[in-house]
């Protein structure tokens, strides 16, 4: 899930994600599998499986669970053959969602997407009436640390080649270009920075948000998102759904 508060959403989904690791390896399998029959088994020339690779090792995904993946992906092992789709629709006091998902069973995926909508009062838009309003990106997560200066950090990331660096108490978040968040990520690392590797991605950003201030709305979209997360083939659900940091602590509360 992303919404504009990047650090206020992983607020409230962080205990709810260390409890579902499992479902977290099944879902990096299944996008390792996805990118290396795409773009070839070699980290060296494949970025998006050299991040992908990074993020498993984040959350301590067994090596044998990468290996497996990447086989699958190179067709050394049998693999179902996965599509990939996007559904979009709107959840509680109109906010935009956009849901990706990696499946063998289209028709199978849809029913169970379409259910998921139809229990929390919604049904799939029209294409494009909700992705449109998002853009592809890269976010890089640093989280704030004794002594790490935010000069220090936007020239770092800047002289990558970073389009942009925002700042909060949480630390900062760095924009880039989908082609440059690897660039970015390594330069931080060479720089002695600590970037959360678990929860930088490429991914989708909203070009402008939803800001909600009732809790209630606030929690309601919240669990249609976890809904739609818990499903097996849905990999990503982003959303454009903009909450302070009083909103997400209730949020998290609940969790």
């Amino acid at each position: 899930m992303s919404g504009h508060n990047k650090w206020s959403t992983i607020k409230h989904k962080k205990g709810a994600a260390d409890a579902k690791r499992g479902k977290i390896f099944s879902k990096i399998a299944k996008e390792i599998a996805v990118v290396v029959k795409a773009g070839g088994k070699d980290p060296g020339s494949n970025p998006t499986l050299r991040t992908l690779l990074e993020k498993a090792k984040s959350v301590n995904m067994p090596n044998e669970n990468i290996d497996r993946a990447i086989k699958k992906g190179t067709g050394e092992l049998a693999a179902d053959v996965v599509e990939e789709i996007t559904y979009e629709g709107y959840a509680a006091g109109g906010v935009g969602l956009v849901v990706n998902v990696s499946t063998s069973n289209k028709n199978r995926a849809a029913a169970e997407v379409r259910s998921i909508f139809k229990k929390n009062g919604s049904d799939f838009a029209t294409v494009g009436a909700v992705s449109r309003n998002f853009e592809r990106k890269g976010t890089i997560l640093v989280p704030a640390a004794d002594g790490l200066e935010e000069d220090k950090v936007m020239e770092v990331a800047l002289n990558a080649g970073a389009d942009d660096m925002t700042a909060d108490d949480d630390g900062f978040t760095v924009t880039t270009a989908p082609k440059e968040f690897y660039v970015v990520c390594q330069a931080l690392t060479d720089a002695g920075i600590a970037y959360d590797q678990e929860n930088s991605e490429v991914g989708l950003v909203p070009l402008t948000t939803v800001n909600v201030t009732d809790v209630s709305v606030a929690k309601a979209v919240n669990k249609f998102i976890g809904a739609l997360e818990e499903n097996e083939d849905v990999q990503d659900v982003y959303s454009n759904m903009d909450v302070d940091d009083s909103i997400a602590d209730q949020l998290g509360e609940g969790e």
